[in-house]
């Protein structure tokens, strides 16, 4: 479980500072589909980033099944992601020069693991192994930065406007391998986007406002990519 605790953090602006997250606190369940809505600015991607451990608080402390990330020094903290958290972002951040194998199997590498291929096949890339990202569609490169963090074998996959650069059929696409890889490998999915429809995909929504949480609601039943609006 993951439990943020009054968590303030802020930016420097000229001269003055701008508060972004305004003492916020919230249970993650593991194994859980958690949607974080919002307009932009609202906070939604700074939590993220601290909940994950990218960033640090000016304040408030996060638990990883008891353990308190917010103590650890940076090497540790480094580490930690390694071993814990996978990132999926808009950009791929995919390396030019490496196939789709030798870009998965960094991911792999960082817990060791031989099997790695099973998720490029997973994802539907079974048969691109060889290709390079330039040969790649946008949906396929997306695919590509999924089985990278998913290689790691994370047991917290964060993704941040994952579908923001893909049409909506590669969007629908995308969004389904993850709730189908989610349901073999049995991981906790936290997602920000600004997408009301998504929300819909998810078990847990939180929704942000100027800093805050102002509505969490659990969803009766979870539609799939194909039964959501665009």
């Amino acid at each position: 479980m993951i439990k943020a605790r009054n968590i303030i953090k802020s930016y420097q602006n000229g001269e003055s500072r701008f508060q972004v997250l305004k003492d916020i606190s919230l249970d993650i369940e593991d194994n859980d589909f958690v949607v974080i809505l919002g307009a932009s600015g609202s906070g939604k991607s700074t939590f993220l980033n601290v909940i994950s451990g990218l960033e640090r608080p000016d304040s408030g402390k996060v638990f990883y099944d008891g353990k308190d990330i917010t103590a650890l020094s940076d090497n540790e903290l480094t580490s930690f992601r390694k071993e814990n958290v996978g990132f999926i972002f808009q950009q791929y951040y995919l390396l030019p020069n490496m196939s789709v194998d030798k870009n998965v199997k960094m991911g792999a590498d960082l817990a060791n693991n031989k099997d790695y291929k099973n998720v490029i096949r997973a994802v539907g890339l079974g048969e691109k192994l060889h290709k390079y990202p330039s040969e790649l569609s946008g949906g396929e490169q997306q695919r590509v930065s999924i089985a990278r963090a998913l290689a790691k074998r994370p047991r917290v996959l964060f993704l941040d406007e994952p579908t923001g650069a893909l049409d909506e059929q590669t969007g629908r696409q995308v969004l389904d391998y993850i709730c189908k890889l989610q349901k073999e490998y049995g991981f906790t999915i936290v997602m920000v986007t600004h997408n009301l429809n998504i929300a819909e995909m998810a078990n847990t929504v939180i929704k942000m406002n100027s800093g805050k949480i102002s509505e969490i609601y659990t969803n009766e039943a979870q539609k799939t990519a194909y039964e959501i609006g665009w």
